[in-house]
């Protein structure tokens, strides 16, 4: 055991805990967040830190100065109001009249002069609204002090101006609208921050100090934001016996290493339903932004490199602007198109974001390779998204993807298989993907091999699949958003609640949507849709996990072809209480005797949240060209497994959202097929060329031509289904991706 000094420094802020680690690799993960320098953590060794202030920022408007009261009295802390005590006493009058007299210009420079001017400690400073406008005055107060961000809506702030009777603010010499004026004074203010208060719609002072009390209690506490493994040990008094881990710790590590998944140790954040109906007025960017502001802490990830992440991930990269857009499908059912991003799959929304995660929290001492098992659309999103990091992270993170040889379309593997750049190789293997992601848990578990890589190549392997937290985490952002397209375009009233059907093989995606629920989105029941290799309806219908005699089948929906569904694990966790008792022993039993079954009351906990049923292949095909027929619209065969599905278990009353999780162009032939073209075209291009010819709904995904257009028919590597030989695989990968580069 190696006992490791746990030191976050975030602007100045020291926080110091205990760690245990297992292991070196372990250890060194601790100090993955890159907010970590070694100037400082070497002075936070040495030196105490003085007794901080805690700044409010926001609008004029945003109740800055009555907060502050507020929260002083609760803390017990003096207060300061920079208008009141510290600019109208050095400039011996009104803070109204000196903006008349001088001009906004000359305001704001006098205006920083006399903060740069002002020091405190231990006290509760309210600024001024034009404060952040000034860069050496707020380089000045960061010095020694905490920054909260009032994130008041702008309608509520419009309304207290007006009654306010304030008709003029910096900025407004010129006619430009109050609004205009907040609306760009926010970059300002997301600038400075250490940390957002977002406030809901109509909430009153007492409720956004409240808020801020609560903010300031997490930003101190960052110990209480951790993580564990569904398998953990618990000693006897309650407590894990391994200690939880941090955020920056398991996006790098990925699996735990007792085979568990991390799942968080508390309860998942909530929001209130006036932060969501503000929300619903926002892009999905900003969106994303506030809810993962939630459920990462500041420690970790800051705001202002999280805002940067989610800028570049949710861009220009995708074909639609609303990037998620819900559409209006028949009767009481809508679809969440999730395949506008660059490889035409749902994978994209996690995996533009989550290469990001990793590579801010990448530890400074080795090398990583991201091992992934993909039934089709994991591997080309994890190859795009990891190949946009900068040269920098991409010379010490690897990327080997394994898939079956025949276990995806013709234009999956042309995706994957195009992809040869860097440190990065797509190899299929002569099996199924139950295989391929039984192999690579294998590998992780595996002292001998991860031992050999650490110490020969200074290596350590992680993962991208949906059993990583970081790439699992993105994706309770579009459920969310989903419902808010619906609050936003009337379709519902906050509280009102929907059903979410989605295709379903490794449960990530319905686990990500049970995430948003327990958010505080008001999603009735999520329902799982499968195919033909139905073992997860049968789960969630019967109590049993049932692999005996049971082989897996290729489907026309080949994403969904698994039998053994890894965040099954994760799901089970939270519907037990937290028993990781009872997990490892569930999974331990599938893994020895290729069953298990949860007892009736489980089973009935399960069904409150969980529904489930499958169809077969014929019914697939015939709702993509019923649905076409009726409405012009063309959907793929995941996509279409849902929608058949959530024809048979609907409420009318109650709208659907149906997951559309990939573009329908990339499995061409089972929809040609679908509906009834002759004449398939051999040619992976020609069949999309067919597919746009009619002027479909949706349009063709533009990306998917491109690639196929630059793409050459080139060979790749194929592996026989024999654990040593794919162990051969990543050590020959590692040789080529680091030991050129040193």
């Amino acid at each position: 055991m190696i006992a490791v000094q746990r030191i976050r420094i975030f602007h100045g802020v020291v926080n110091v805990g205990r760690l245990r680690c297992r292991s070196l690799s372990a250890a060194r993960s601790l100090t993955s967040c890159r907010s970590l320098y070694t100037t400082a953590w070497l002075t936070a060794c040495t030196a105490q830190p003085p007794e901080r202030n805690i700044f409010l920022m926001g609008p004029p408007g945003a109740g800055k100065t009555t907060v502050g009261r507020l929260v002083a009295q609760r803390l017990g802390m003096p207060v300061i109001d920079i208008d009141d005590d510290v600019l109208e006493k050095a400039w011996l009058m009104p803070v109204a009249e000196k903006l008349s007299q001088v001009g906004g210009k000359r305001f704001l420079e006098e205006e920083g002069e006399a903060v740069c001017n002002f020091s405190a400690s231990g006290t509760v400073i309210s600024l001024t609204g034009s404060n952040p406008l000034h860069t050496g005055a707020m380089q000045h107060l960061k010095r020694n002090g905490l920054m909260i961000y009032l994130d008041v809506d702008t309608d509520d702030i419009i309304q207290r101006l007006t009654r306010m009777k304030v008709n003029r603010i910096v900025g407004q010499e010129d006619g430009t609208s109050m609004r205009d004026i907040l609306m760009y004074r926010k970059q300002f203010y997301e600038r400075w921050l250490d940390s957002r208060v977002l406030c809901g719609i109509g909430d009153t002072i007492a409720e956004v100090a409240e808020k801020v009390h609560r903010a300031l209690h997490r930003y101190q506490d960052s110990d209480s934001e951790t993580f564990i493994s569904t398998r953990s040990n618990v000693s006897g008094e309650g407590r894990p016996e391994v200690e939880p881990k941090f955020f920056s710790d398991v996006v790098v590590e990925g699996l735990a290493p007792d085979g568990g998944l991390y799942v968080p140790k508390g309860h998942f954040p909530k929001l209130e339903p006036g932060q969501w109906k503000r929300l619903a007025k926002m892009a999905y960017p900003e969106r994303a932004r506030a809810i993962l502001e939630q459920c990462i802490h500041p420690s970790d990830v800051s705001p202002l490199e999280l805002k940067r992440m989610v800028r570049r991930a949710y861009g220009a990269n995708f074909s639609s602007e609303a990037i998620a857009p819900v559409r209006h499908l028949l009767h009481n059912q809508y679809v969440l198109e999730l395949f506008h991003g660059p490889t035409a799959s749902f994978k994209d929304l996690a995996l533009q974001l989550m290469p990001q995660l990793f590579a801010h929290c990448l530890p400074q001492m080795c090398n990583y390779l991201i091992l992934v098992a993909t039934s089709g659309d994991t591997g080309s999103a994890v190859l795009s998204g990891f190949g946009g990091l900068d040269a920098v992270a991409r010379q010490r993170v690897g990327v080997l993807v394994f898939f079956p040889e025949h276990g995806v379309s013709e234009i999956q593997k042309l995706q994957m298989t195009g992809i040869r750049e860097g440190n990065a190789r797509a190899v299929s293997v002569v099996s199924d993907f139950d295989f391929c992601q039984r192999t690579i848990k294998r590998m992780f578990g595996d002292g001998g091999v991860t031992g050999h890589l650490a110490v020969e190549y200074a290596t350590v392997l992680s993962t991208a699949n949906s059993i990583n937290w970081a790439r699992l985490l993105p994706q309770v952002v579009y459920h969310a958003s989903a419902y808010l397209d619906l609050l936003r375009d009337g379709v519902v009233a906050f509280g009102d609640p929907v059903d979410v059907c989605i295709p379903t093989g490794n449960f990530g995606n319905a686990q990500s949507a049970l995430y948003a629920k327990h958010m505080g989105i008001p999603i009735r029941k999520v329902i799982c849709a499968s195919n033909l290799n139905c073992v997860v309806a049968d789960f969630i219908n019967t109590g049993r996990y049932d692999l005996r005699g049971r082989k897996l089948t290729l489907s026309h929906s080949p994403a969904i072809d698994i039998l053994k569904s890894s965040n099954l694990e994760r799901f089970l966790y939270h519907m037990s209480g937290g028993d990781s008792g009872l997990v490892r022993e569930l999974f331990t039993s599938l893994e020895d005797h290729q069953h298990f079954e949860v007892s009736a009351e489980l089973r009935q906990k399960i069904n409150q949240d969980v529904r489930a049923d499958w169809c077969s292949e014929e019914e697939c095909l015939a709702t993509i060209r019923d649905v076409h027929s009726q409405t012009g619209y063309v959907m793929d065969t995941h996509t279409a497994v849902a929608k058949t599905v959530a024809d048979r278990l609907q409420d009318p009353s109650v709208p659907m959202v149906i997951c559309s999780t990939a573009h329908y162009g990339k499995f061409a032939p089972a929809v040609l097929a679908a509906l009834q073209r002759e004449g398939i075209p051999g040619e992976p291009l020609e069949q999309l060329h067919s597919l746009s010819s009619t002027g479909t709904t949706p349009p063709m995904h533009d990306t998917l031509v491109q690639c196929l257009r630059e793409s050459r028919s080139q060979s790749h590597r194929v592996c026989r289904a024999d654990y040593h030989v794919l162990t051969e695989e990543v050590e020959a990968m590692i040789q080529d991706s680091f030991l050129n580069v040193q």
